[in-house]
This record gives structure tokens, C-alpha cells and sequence, in this order.
């Protein structure tokens, strides 16, 4: 019997956060018009609790309500951040790796005359198009990778990828769920195809006792609803800090040029926080080839 490809449910989470904070969290400076679009009538539902502020009585809904409210106040401020990175280096090309349910290659104008490529496992892939084929505008070039067998390089070059032209690549809330050795390969072969001018936008996350106690206590409070946590069958892998990243990056001929972490972020705009250990713990690091 066939099987309805899904989302991971992680990627859903991000979706719901970027809908929940479109125009509402940071408004004249975040915006995400295709985030409630991709998402299905019951993933809206937790999303209208929070943009509504009403905290549902049952305790099922009020743990998706709480969930998805974090996850806005995460999105905003770390979108704003790669949003910004990819407007101030303009390059031909984009690539956005583990694209998830990402919208930006229908809802940023900047990106008119580029070439989009969405790089996801061909499940989530398909689900995505799915979901997508009603969003107006032109839609990336989606590059189905299975990351167990294909080679990253090559299968971009097979959908028109090319490697003597500047490339902004887009690394954003994948590094955590990789290996060290998978995060240092995938290093590798970025740097292979990065032409001279190429910029690289990655999000990680740094390593926290807190944040990883508040990850259990997380699962703890979704198995009381009777069932699964969003992060129980995607766990973290890997955790870097900035100099670590930073050394990795410059192995492979790339230059940062920038580094912060999201609760500075937040409070450079004038965010309100109330989940301070997760937005410090969350890097955006931008590197450039010279």
C-alpha cells in the first residue's frame, strides 16, 4: 500500500512559528504570508490559539498552544537574521538545505532573478510540493537528496546547479539534528561548489545543560497529553560553539563575518523574551569565500 508522505513534525513546528509571528511579532520587520498556507486545517489550529493570545482550558491543547508560541518567538528573530544575510550578499543562486516547509522562495522579492534550489529528503520533499502548489510565484527547484546515499555536489549539478557561480547557501535549523563528522562532510562539499563571492548562513546550536534539560522536560510534558514529543524521534546530534564552528569554516576557506546569537538578536529589535535560554543557545553564523 502506498504511503502519504509527511513533514517532519519538526519542520511543521517551524512552519507554525513562522505563522504564528507573521506580522505579529516584530511587524514592519517579519513577515511569512506562505507559513499558514503550508500548514494543514488541523496544524492551524494551535497557530489561531496563539496569534488569538488565548491559552486553551484543556491541557492537551495548551501544550501545543505553549509549544507553538515558543517556536514564534524563536522564528522571528532568527529569520530576520538569515533574511537579512541573503539581502546584503546578493548571489545567483540560493540553496536552502533541509528546506523543511521554507517559504522564502515565493514571499522574498529579493530573490527575483535568482535561482532557488530546495535540497530535502524526497518524502519530506514531496509532502512539501504538495502542500505548496496552491502558494502564487515562482517556486524553487526542488533537489529530492537522500543524505544516506546521494552525493550533495553532483545531485545539485543534475538540476542545474553550477559551481563557477556564486552561491548563497542556506543552513538553518538542520545543523543540530547531524553528526559532527556529517556537519564536517557537508562543510566539505559546500566548499567544493562555492564559487569565489559565495556566502554560507548556518544556524546551529550551542552547547547548554539547560536547554537540553529543557528539551526532556519538553518530551515529559507532551507524553502527559498521551503522546509523543515533536523532538522524540528527531533528536539533537551534534552542538557547536562559535569558536568550533568558526575553526570548521575556516578550514574550508570561508571567512565569518558575522556571529550572534538570537536573544541578541531579539533584543536588537525590541523583541519581547520570555525564553531567553533557547534564544541564547541559538547561533546564526554568516561565512563568505573570498
Amino acid at each position: 500500500m502506498s504511503r502519504t508522505p509527511r513533514a517532519s513534525r519538526t519542520a511543521v513546528l517551524v512552519c507554525q512559528g513562522r505563522a504564528a509571528a507573521d506580522a505579529l511579532i516584530a511587524p514592519g520587520r517579519f513577515a511569512d504570508p506562505t507559513a499558514l498556507p503550508l500548514l494543514r486545517p488541523d496544524e492551524r489550529e494551535a497557530v489561531q490559539w496563539v496569534r488569538d493570545g488565548a491559552p486553551p482550558q484543556k491541557w492537551q491543547q495548551r501544550i501545543d498552544y505553549e509549544t507553538v508560541r515558543a517556536s514564534a518567538e524563536l522564528m522571528a528573530p532568527r529569520t530576520i537574521a538569515i533574511d537579512d544575510a541573503i539581502r546584503a550578499h546578493p548571489c545567483p543562486q540560493l540553496v536552502i538545505l533541509g528546506a523543511g516547509l521554507d517559504g522564502r522562495a515565493w514571499r522574498m522579492p529579493d530573490l527575483a532573478g535568482v535561482t532557488v534550489f530546495e535540497v530535502d529528503q524526497p518524502a519530506t520533499q514531496q509532502d512539501k510540493r504538495d502542500r505548496a502548489a496552491g502558494l502564487p510565484g515562482t517556486p524553487p527547484r526542488f533537489v529530492p537528496v537522500d543524505f544516506g546515499r546521494d552525493r550533495l555536489a553532483e545531485t545539485l549539478a543534475d538540476h542545474g546547479h553550477r559551481a563557477d557561480l556564486a552561491t548563497t547557501w542556506i543552513w538553518e535549523g538542520v545543523v543540530p539534528y547531524l553528526t559532527r563528522a556529517e556537519v564536517a562532510a557537508t562543510v566539505a562539499e559546500l566548499a567544493a561548489c562555492s564559487a569565489p563571492g559565495s556566502r554560507l548562513v548556518v544556524n546551529f546550536q550551542s552547547p547548554a545543560t539547560a536547554t537540553r534539560v529543557g528539551r526532556v522536560l519538553a518530551r515529559l510534558l507532551t507524553a502527559s497529553t498521551g503522546r509523543s514529543s515533536v523532538w522524540t524521534n528527531e533528536p539533537w546530534r551534534s552542538t557547536w560553539t562559535p569558536a568550533a564552528m568558526t575553526a570548521l569554516l575556516t578550514r574550508h576557506g570561508y571567512t565569518v563575518t558575522r556571529d550572534e546569537n538570537l536573544l541578541d538578536t531579539a533584543r536588537g529589535l525590541a523583541l519581547p523574551v520570555r525564553h531567553t535560554r533557547s534564544l541564547r543557545h541559538s547561533q546564526v553564523m554568516v561565512a563568505d569565500r573570498p
